[in-house]
């Protein structure tokens, strides 16, 4: 009889995080599931790893018969202590993180816990998908997408995402129109900073701000979004900006006393 595969599942809002347990419903009956998730929320800790202080992992029964473990670092923190310590000698065959409690479309991966747990799977050469709603509620409806999901981590764990290993997909909240493959749209973050004064008297600064799409593509993540579709980009590790490497080579003619220009 063929072993199931193993698929380890973690994220960055926390081991009792709705968004968790649905992830798990998900891919339990595909494969044997082993959970390793903070023990708190981490969003936006981005590829944060724990290095001054020791980390502790602890076995729960959260959901029934499912190995599952509740860690006091970082989602990256988790997925090394995963591969590396409770499942050292079985490789994982997928690795799955969400479902996250809000967007991580566009240039909001690079502050994800979500992602950035995934993406250290994909590092150690693991297959991997980050799955976000685009809601932000504990009370979100995660029952609308899960066939679609379901359908996409079968098709990876079938065919593998090639040299990227890594998978984005965000789900729009509401009806699903269908799925989209796409690019990263770009966007960015308008910041302000809340001032305010503690019980103590002392000033605080809370940040906030606005997303902003700086992009009129129609083949982008938000784009997708928009519309109502499930936006699924291939993601990668490689922040090289390769057609710019010719521009600035004259750099390697630098030497004191010579001017570039």
């Amino acid at each position: 009889m063929k072993e199931k595969p193993l698929i380890l599942v973690t994220n960055d809002d926390g081991i009792l995080a709705p968004g968790l347990r649905a992830l798990v419903d998900i891919v339990s009956p595909i494969g044997d599931v082993v959970v390793v998730a903070p023990d708190s929320p981490q969003s936006g800790k981005g590829h944060a790893i724990t290095i001054n202080e020791p980390l502790r992992i602890n076995e729960v029964k959260v959901f029934g018969e499912i190995r599952a473990f509740e860690c006091s670092g970082t989602p990256v923190d988790c997925v090394k202590l995963a591969m590396n310590v409770i499942e050292k000698d079985r490789p994982f065959d997928l690795c799955v993180s969400g479902i996250n409690h809000g967007s991580n479309a566009a240039i909001n991966i690079i502050y994800s816990g979500t992602l950035s747990a995934a993406m250290e799977a994909s590092l150690e050469g693991v297959n991997s998908i980050g799955f976000s709603l685009l809601d932000y509620s504990f009370s979100a409806d995660f029952e609308p997408c899960k066939p679609y999901l379901s359908q996409i981590v079968k098709y990876v764990l079938q065919n593998g995402v090639d040299q990227s290993r890594l998978l984005n997909v965000n789900i729009p909240a509401g009806d699903i129109e269908g799925v989209k493959v796409c690019r990263q749209g770009e966007a960015k973050w308008v910041e302000e900073f809340q001032q305010g004064t503690d019980p103590r008297g002392e000033s605080y600064y809370w940040l906030t701000g606005r997303f902003e799409n700086m992009d009129p593509g129609q083949d982008t993540d938000i784009y997708a979004l928009d519309h109502g579709y499930i936006s699924i980009v291939p993601s990668m590790h490689d922040l090289t900006h390769h057609s710019v490497i010719d521009i600035i080579k004259p750099l390697e003619q630098i030497k004191l006393g010579y001017d570039t220009k």
